[in-house]
């Protein structure tokens, strides 16, 4: 067995008999994704993963070859052995795990009403649970902690981004990209050159006449990329399952007084929020001073200021400006940081890093700026 996933679902089988669950289910398909069984067994997608109390795990995957490469857990059969159904998989997983009648068995959280239905009927023996606050919010809390296997992927996931900014900013700069198409096909190309899977998420390549959108749509296009005024750059490349997400602001003379304060501010915000980035301090704390900061301008963000990532591109921590926002940075958190500004007759800026919290404070992994053109 592979130390590393055994390490992880550990964590999973304490909660568990914790938690008094006897089975969990995950689903990883078309309809309700779940990096979560790639976390717990490497096995990249198409997957139903189930772990007993008892401490074993079973994985069905769609794709057998490929499991029988990646995948690590106790045992690992087809999906089609179970007639491609989860609910024959689940009741027969049961039985082979010997999970007791009258044990709790814990479905995903998204499982819908009639889907929960159809469980309760073919797992009639047992209690099934599908809940809000289990074990989903257990496993992304376990996630949002990365340990030293997935700290040395981000190092090399990190590397490569550094790489391709340079290029970019290089070639931008140059006028060798002159479109925002040119510049998301350029990530892809290069990135996948480096050994990355793909981009952790589409390319948003917004020239001068789209960067006035938080998420520009359609997310990139064949308009000029690079041009006069404020164009936003936000990508991040996928390896080895983890994603980095970084947003680049080129900025080309001759710029208005108004886009000049919005950069000065954006710069502002992004070096109050790297400050304050230490263990124990509240993400909500650091999301409020930030638009404290462009509330004293009469400016406003009008989106979170960062997030965790990781095998998603938006994953725990939050760092947002919400009353339900409670998390509080840990070592070993991956976070990105990502004011912005915005204003249709101006256009955007934003500034984006990936952010490993070690004991010390924040080691900043990715090299995004405001690009001066």
């Amino acid at each position: 067995m592979n130390k590393v996933y055994e390490e992880r679902r550990t964590k999973v089988y304490d909660w568990m008999a914790r938690e008094g669950i006897a089975l969990l289910v995950f689903e990883d398909c078309e309809q309700r994704r779940d990096a979560s069984i790639r976390w717990l067994s490497g096995h990249p997608s198409d997957a139903l993963l189930f772990l007993s109390v008892s401490r074993e795990s079973l994985l069905i995957p769609w794709d057998i070859n490929m499991a029988s490469l990646m995948a690590d857990a106790n045992t690992v059969l087809p999906y089609t052995r179970f007639e491609r159904s989860p609910l024959i998989a689940a009741a027969q997983a049961a039985k082979q795990l010997k999970i007791l009648r009258g044990s709790r068995i814990e479905i995903p959280a998204l499982t819908a009403y009639y889907q929960f239905l159809n469980f309760t009927e073919a797992l009639g023996d047992y209690d099934v649970l599908c809940r809000q606050w289990g074990a989903q919010e257990a496993v992304e809390h376990f996630r949002a902690v990365k340990d030293e296997a997935e700290q040395n992927i981000y190092a090399r996931a990190a590397h490569i981004t550094n790489e391709l900014i340079d290029l970019l900013t290089e070639q931008v700069r140059e006028g060798r990209l002159k479109t925002e198409s040119d510049v998301a096909l350029f990530i892809e190309r290069e990135g996948r050159k480096r050994g990355c899977e793909g981009t952790g998420f589409e390319t948003l390549a917004a020239g001068p006449d789209r960067s006035f959108g938080i998420h520009a749509f359609p997310s990139y296009t064949a308009a000029a990329f690079g041009g006069a005024g404020l164009s936003i750059l936000d990508f991040g490349l996928n390896f080895s399952g983890y994603t980095t997400d970084v947003t680049l602001t080129f900025a080309r003379q001759p710029l208005s007084p108004g886009q000049e304060k919005m950069i000065s501010l954006v710069e502002k915000a992004y070096h109050l929020a790297l400050g304050m980035v230490k263990p124990g301090v509240e993400t909500l704390e650091i999301a409020q001073a930030v638009d404290a900061l462009f509330a004293r301008s009469k400016k406003a963000m009008p989106h979170a200021l960062g997030h965790g990532i990781g095998l998603e591109a938006h994953e725990a921590p939050a760092l947002r400006n919400r009353s339900d926002n409670t998390w509080k940075l840990e070592p070993g958190m991956v976070i990105t940081l990502e004011p912005g500004l915005y204003d249709t007759a101006l256009g955007g800026c934003r500034l984006e890093n990936d952010i490993l919290l070690t004991e010390k404070g924040a080691e900043v992994l990715t090299s995004s700026s405001i690009v001066r053109l």
